[in-house]
């Protein structure tokens, strides 16, 4: 491993992470108010990260948009993620709704929000396409599959198909799929803005990246404070002798979230660099830019939003929250790491 390559991706790393943590202290020393957050987030999925997808994907090439090589090892990856993971996850604390969150963690890597500015601040532009691929892969596929699964644990013998609608009913709302779509369709006809319509949505996209990052923390933030606040509910409840009837909330156990956040920052990129070896060995074109974009994709931290989801379809957040943060914390250190392991195939970035 070339020591002085860590070092230089490091340092192109700690803008981004600084940005993560400037937003969760912003959160958790009451700056921000936790009523704004939604704002923020409000800001990013529907104006700033739309206008930056379309113009990456507008901007590359329609072949590495179609790469099938890419779709097929995210696609066998994420899978076996996914699998794995609630295998390992279900006993008798944890049933199929929070085992199959677990999994959507571990399986979906925070690309939208981090992961496409930061490598192509590393790799160049070249690795957007790939990096959107998994996205737009994650974004319809993992989630819809993993939300299915979480409804296996309800007395309703159509709670999974009923699951699945609510998922695909979320996609059509998500502007994101529809932005990088709409790049596509850019990039085949060769379509452009000009004028004050592109610097427009010139200016949305350049806000993108350190707004998504900042609010990255603040959500982080948010979950830690709210968690708070309910333990505290909880223990104030149960000294005042409550007869609700219910056991106050715990934090998950540490067995619980460990596993995952290793799932997550080890095994998910181990195994997309060996399958992406495995089906190059087998014929199915799939150049080296590709192959190490999808492998840093694989070793960037959890998305930010499975929490929501979870939160949404009576998971337990707080577990996921934890797992998300740990990732984030985590991939500070590793992330620099796993693009140093994989050697020639990073491009030193200019500082």
């Amino acid at each position: 491993m070339d020591n002085r390559r860590v070092l230089q991706i490091f340092l192109v790393t700690v803008p981004f992470f600084a940005l993560i943590a400037a937003g969760y202290a912003a959160a958790r020393g009451g700056l921000l108010p936790l009523a704004a957050i939604p704002g923020l987030n409000a800001f990013v999925l529907y104006f700033a990260l739309p206008c930056m997808l379309f113009r990456f994907g507008a901007r590359a090439p329609i072949g590495q948009l179609l790469d099938g090589g890419v779709a097929l090892v995210w696609c066998l990856s994420a899978l076996i993620v996914v699998g794995a993971t609630v295998a390992l996850s279900r006993h008798g604390r944890i049933g199929w709704n929070d085992a199959a969150f677990g999994a959507l963690v571990a399986a979906f890597p925070n690309t939208g929000f981090m992961g496409v500015p930061l490598l192509v601040a590393i790799l160049g532009a070249q690795a957007a396409s790939t990096t959107i691929i998994t996205m737009a892969f994650d974004m319809v596929v993992t989630s819809s599959l993993c939300i299915a699964l979480s409804r296996l644990d309800g007395a309703d013998g159509h709670g999974a198909a009923k699951a699945l609608r609510q998922a695909l009913r979320g996609i059509f709302q998500n502007p994101m799929p529809w932005s990088i779509l709409l790049g596509v369709l850019a990039s085949a006809t060769r379509f452009t803005f000009s004028g004050p319509i592109e610097r427009t949505v010139a200016m949305l996209a350049e806000a993108a990246s350190p707004v998504a990052l900042f609010t990255i923390g603040a959500v982080l933030a948010r979950s830690a404070v709210l968690a708070r606040e309910h333990r505290a509910s909880a223990a104030v409840a149960q000294a005042l002798g409550s007869a609700a009837g219910r056991s106050p909330p715990s934090q998950a156990a540490l067995a619980d979230v460990l596993p995952v956040v290793a799932i997550k920052l080890l095994a998910h990129p181990l195994l997309v660099w060996a399958l992406a070896h495995g089906v190059r060995a087998l014929g199915v074109p799939l150049g080296g830019p590709a192959l190490v974009a999808m492998v840093l994709a694989a070793a960037l931290p959890s998305a930010s939003n499975v929490s929501m989801l979870a939160e949404r379809f009576g998971a337990d957040d707080g577990r996921i929250a934890r797992i998300i943060l740990w990732t984030t914390v985590a991939a500070f250190f590793s992330f620099p790491l796993a693009a140093g392991w994989l050697g020639q195939g990073v491009s030193t970035p200019s500082l």
